[in-house]
């Protein structure tokens, strides 16, 4: 399983992802991450699904973008779902009659030379997209159902870069404290808007596990501190 979250704020992304490919007693840690970045151009994709259709839509795009000038971000997510649709075609037929179902989600993020502004992009296996914004200032793909709590509650379009990242590590936490097919390392990107220059960085479980610890702790305390007057009428029902 995939963790995988970006996030579009007014001051620019974050992305996060994590690194397991398999789980069990032998693991496998890859790169989920893939970023292109020059003069007046910077994007990143990050995906979920069989890592064969990824890595081979991945280089079917490189060699594309070797070959085409983009200046807008909307055509690189048409030009990658096109490599979908292409490695969808060569190899569907064969996977499904393997047993495995071709899948992968896409989320693509960036800023091309004449972008206004820096964009988000979520796009399905079909070669189809929805453009992240304003009411959805975040998207995760993959195992999605433990980590959005914390994000709903205090993501906005004006949160800053900082608040971005620290609540979406701890979407990150959530999830790998409840799943097992999700872990460290975790690669993070970011991109400051109209800057066309993104960073990355790795984070070892070291480097985050007192962040994780704290947060557990304030959790618990938070949770200590919540009044109790309101359960009063179900604990008199008690015999």
């Amino acid at each position: 399983m995939t963790y995988c979250l970006g996030i579009k704020v007014k001051e620019g992304l974050v992305a996060i992802a994590d690194t397991r490919i398999t789980s069990g007693t032998d693991t496998t840690v890859k790169k989920k991450i893939f970023t292109e970045q020059k003069e007046g151009y910077s994007l990143f994709i990050m995906t979920s699904g069989l890592r064969s259709v990824r890595d081979k839509a991945i280089v079917y795009f490189k060699e594309l973008v070797e070959r085409e000038e983009y200046n807008k971000l909307y055509k690189a997510v048409n030009a990658f779902g096109e490599q979908v649709r292409r490695v969808a075609e060569e190899d569907k037929t064969s996977l499904e009659k393997s047993g495995f179902k071709f899948d992968l989600n896409t989320i693509i993020g960036g800023q091309l030379k004449d972008d206004e502004e820096h964009k988000l992009f979520l796009l399905y296996p079909e070669g189809n997209w929805v453009e992240l914004g304003q009411g959805a200032p975040f998207v995760i793909i993959g195992n999605s159902g433990h980590g959005k709590a914390i994000l709903n509650r205090v993501i906005d379009e004006g949160s800053d870069l900082k608040l971005a990242l620290k609540a979406g590590f701890l979407s990150f936490d959530s999830t790998r404290v409840s799943s097992n097919n999700v872990d460290f390392p975790i690669d993070v990107v970011l991109y400051r808007k109209g800057s066309f220059c993104i960073a990355e960085h790795r984070y070892e479980k070291k480097d985050l596990e007192s962040v994780s610890d704290q947060w557990a702790k304030e959790l618990l305390t938070a949770l200590q501190n919540i009044p109790d007057k309101w359960m009063d009428p179900a604990f008199k029902k008690l015999t």
